[in-house]
């Protein structure tokens, strides 16, 4: 059971606030783990972190320090922000998310110390690489972001992402274009989201068992497909050609942020874009309103004239093509061909980023870009030689995904009529 806070009112009456402990015990376990990693296998040398890379207009120095000084540094800033929180909690305030994510560069700055004793860690690459992953976790948490705020629980993002890299892989194979490859990775998403809302809107069926089923679909289609065509014909089926990185003139050229926002591909700045656009639309514009009030409060929204079912419906294609977007991220930019499985779950990491992200396009590409440094880290521990076991590296992203959505989102409550079809009475 969560540990609770207890706040008085005016009146004297008081008032029992939940979850206010869950942040100081969450830091409190991450500081204990951080200060076992030096008192158990202390490391000797310094750490070096690399900051420029070929290209940039100037360079920046290598930096090195020791290591166990700075994990022992990085334990002391982490009991302090560990203590503010709890004297918060013990108060009955909430702790500013500010103080978390102090918390977690420290943390991580720690832990990378320790890693990369008498090493060198490229900081930019890990950096760049880490957003190159997230690119599919951002659109499936934005098209997450959109069907729940329209009232449509989407459990199948995974399976928009996976159906997503199966129809760009065979579309680009086919012409020979990425681009219609990218377009045939919207449309597959579209695809499970019709089906979804066929499914959830129009036949009032429970929506998690919905989200699950299509996942399992699109699972048990792309394997067979794959096993029984695309194997069988994979120089003409699952070759498909690659975006290439594109270079903004100038902006590339910067240390650090140059190589990491600015030599990408098109992807990742159409995902720039679309983080743009969904947040300005979604709280600034009328088609955003109305979105926002099919998810609240459906017969309220009916009874000022919107179409409820039609918003939905509408929603949740969108965020289908989004999804779908996300998944063309694989076969048209990290890998060379389409694999069975091949998303590995990451859209119930992009899931976890919508809650975590308290159902907002900003706070849920924020999250999928920690999710995203998660997962990169392990590939850049392993290169450079890491003495990290790579089966505790590999669960990382979903130990992250764990803790960050059970004790740091703190209290979040999703739109009022998300999961709840509508019956126009």
């Amino acid at each position: 059971m969560s540990a609770v806070a207890t706040t008085v009112k005016p009146e004297g009456v008081a008032e029992r606030v939940p979850g206010l402990w869950k942040t100081p015990s969450v830091l409190g376990v991450f500081t204990v783990l951080v200060a076992l990693l030096v008192l158990i296998s202390p490391r000797s040398g310094d750490s070096t972190f690399r900051w420029s890379r070929q290209g940039d207009w100037f360079s920046i120095p290598d930096v090195s320090l020791p290591a166990n000084a700075v994990v022992w540094a990085a334990v002391l800033v982490c009991l302090l922000c560990t203590a503010y929180a709890a004297w918060n909690a013990y108060a009955g305030r909430k702790s500013p998310l500010l103080l978390v994510a102090v918390f977690a560069v420290v943390a991580v700055a720690g832990f990378l110390a320790w890693a990369v004793a008498g090493k060198t860690l490229p900081v930019v690459g890990l950096l760049a690489g880490s957003l190159a992953l997230a690119v599919p976790l951002v659109f499936g948490a934005l098209g997450g972001v959109l069907g729940e705020r329209a009232g449509v629980v989407n459990i199948a993002i995974d399976g928009q992402l996976l159906f997503g890299a199966f129809g760009a892989a065979i579309a680009a194979s086919l012409t020979g274009s990425p681009w219609a490859g990218l377009v045939a990775a919207m449309v597959a998403g579209m695809l499970v989201a019709l089906l979804l809302g066929l499914f959830a809107i129009t036949y009032w069926v429970e929506q998690v068992i919905v989200g699950v089923v299509l996942n399992v679909l699109v699972i048990g289609f792309t394997s067979f497909m794959f096993s029984q065509v695309l194997s069988e014909n994979a120089a003409a089926l699952n070759n498909p050609p690659h975006f290439p990185r594109w270079e903004i003139p100038l902006l590339s050229g910067i240390p650090v942020v140059g190589p990491i926002f600015f030599r990408q591909t098109v992807l990742v700045y159409l995902m720039y874009v679309a983080v743009f656009l969904i947040a300005w639309a979604l709280y600034r514009s009328k088609w955003g309103l109305r979105v926002r009030a099919v998810g609240e409060h459906p017969k309220a929204a009916d009874t000022v004239g919107i179409n409820v079912i039609a918003t939905r419906y509408r929603t949740v294609l969108l965020a289908g093509a989004i999804a779908g977007i996300g998944g063309a991220t694989y076969t048209l930019v990290s890998v060379p061909s389409f694999g069975r499985e091949m998303t590995g779950g990451a859209g119930y990491i992009a899931l976890a980023a919508v809650i975590f992200g308290k159902w907002d396009p900003i706070k849920a590409t924020l999250a999928a870009l920690l999710f995203g440094f998660a997962s990169n880290v392990e590939s850049v521990l392993s290169v450079i030689g890491s003495p990290v076991p790579s089966q505790f590296m590999l669960m990382l992203p979903y130990v992250v995904t764990i803790f960050a959505v059970a004790g740091l989102v703190g209290h979040s409550r999703a739109p009022a009529a998300d999961g709840k079809p509508y019956r126009k009475s």
